[in-house]
């Protein structure tokens, strides 16, 4: 199974069972994903846990009067077809309410910083 799909779907279960928290096991991608998403404000915050075999990461989770800040994800490019685009063809996701997270040159960044760094790539998935 593809690791990136299996951190989504933990995390899309987790928000419509109103859990607090998410865990997954741990790898620098993910890490460089929970990063990404922190800053970009859908999630509360994130850390590693555990030491060398057994590393994982928790996520805290976002409710706005026991509305989740995450409403939707979905995985984009997957291991049998990769999608890749240039910076003009970078779309809003959700009319800018939404980001999508891309894997590029100069690492995992959403739609928005990936326009104003003038950079493309692999388009991991989409999140609002």
């Amino acid at each position: 199974m593809d690791p990136i799909s299996d951190m989504l779907v933990r995390i899309k279960n987790a928000t419509e069972s109103k859990k607090e928290s998410v865990v997954f096991p741990y790898s620098k991608l993910k890490l460089a994903i929970a990063d990404v998403l922190f800053k970009d404000g859908f999630i509360k915050s994130f850390g590693k846990k555990g030491k060398k075999i057994a590393k994982f990461i928790e996520i805290v989770l976002i409710y706005e009067n026991e509305i989740p800040r995450i409403h939707g994800i979905e995985r984009v490019s997957k291991t049998s077809k990769r999608i890749y685009n240039k910076t003009k063809d970078i779309k809003k996701v959700k009319g800018g309410m939404g980001a999508l997270v891309l894997s590029t040159p100069k690492g995992i960044m959403t739609d928005k910083m990936a326009r104003e760094t003038n950079v493309g790539g692999e388009v991991l998935f989409k999140i609002w």
